[in-house]
């Protein structure tokens, strides 16, 4: 009966929110533009979203934030943006393309290193796998130049007093153009060990070795925006308003993300 009850508090609550959007009655799709590594967390949250609002679809673009940014530039419709780091949202901000006081910073991120099943390199965290890469003896899997879990690896590799460049050059770093490719080339075995986001090493069932400490990354702050120009602002508002409340954040803690404080 609790549990019952709960779900229609929940229906109602959600209900409540999407009127505050103002669009009226009928269909209603939400574009949400958000980090490929929110994947998983957001494919339970829509669920729970579309069976108490009716007449609300969330539509979602999943992929790097550097690509989502581009994609918005160039005029894709978006109502929401959630990046990986702030990066790309200040770029939106900077351009005034964000609706004043949407703004947030959302979630956290981890980032950490995987290797896959059995670890035949035997890598055991940073320390060891910047031996290794030294020694040229091991294939590390990151995010490109434009993605930001590969910018968090880069800083790690400077922190390891490593050269990217010179490490590509010899063959010893393979790119994805997003985190669940990096994530997919680990699994498969194609790569020794790979730079990822916990969530994304939680839904590709990784194995982790090392967690990057702050000194080394810096934090992996998830900033979330309403577009200024975007067709639904204040049923994104509603949504955005959702994502930061209890019911959506135990689902991102569940998927491994952490609140932010």
């Amino acid at each position: 009966m609790k549990k019952i009850m709960s779900t229609c508090l929940l229906a109602a609550v959600l209900l409540g929110l999407a009127a505050c959007g103002g669009e009226g009655a009928g269909e209603l799709e939400l574009t949400v533009f958000a980090a490929a590594s929110m994947t998983e967390a957001l494919a339970e949250i829509k669920a729970a979203y579309e069976a108490g609002c009716p007449g609300v679809t969330l539509r979602f673009n999943f992929d790097s934030s550097g690509t989502l940014l581009a994609q918005i530039r160039e005029g894709a419709a978006c109502d929401l943006f959630i990046s990986a780091a702030p990066g790309p949202m200040n770029a939106l901000e900077e351009a005034g393309a964000l609706a004043e006081g949407s703004r947030i910073d959302l979630l956290e991120n981890q980032v950490v290193l995987c290797v896959p099943d059995g670890n035949p390199k035997g890598i055991d965290g940073f320390e060891t796998l910047a031996q290794a890469l030294g020694e040229g003896g091991v294939l590390l899997a990151m995010g490109s130049g434009d993605v930001p879990v590969g910018q968090y690896t880069r800083r790690i590799l400077i922190y390891c007093g490593l050269d990217e460049k010179a490490l590509a050059a010899a063959g010893c770093v393979t790119y994805g153009s997003n985190v669940k490719e990096v994530a997919a080339q680990v699994r498969e075995g194609s790569a020794d060990c790979g730079v990822v986001y916990r969530t994304d090493a939680l839904a590709a069932k990784l194995t982790v070795v090392d967690t990057a400490a702050v000194e080394m990354c810096g934090r992996a702050v998830y900033p979330a925006g309403v577009l200024k120009d975007g067709e639904n602002r204040e049923a994104a508002q509603a949504f955005l308003d959702y994502l930061a409340a209890k019911d959506a954040m135990d689902v991102f803690e569940r998927a491994g993300f952490i609140p932010v404080g």
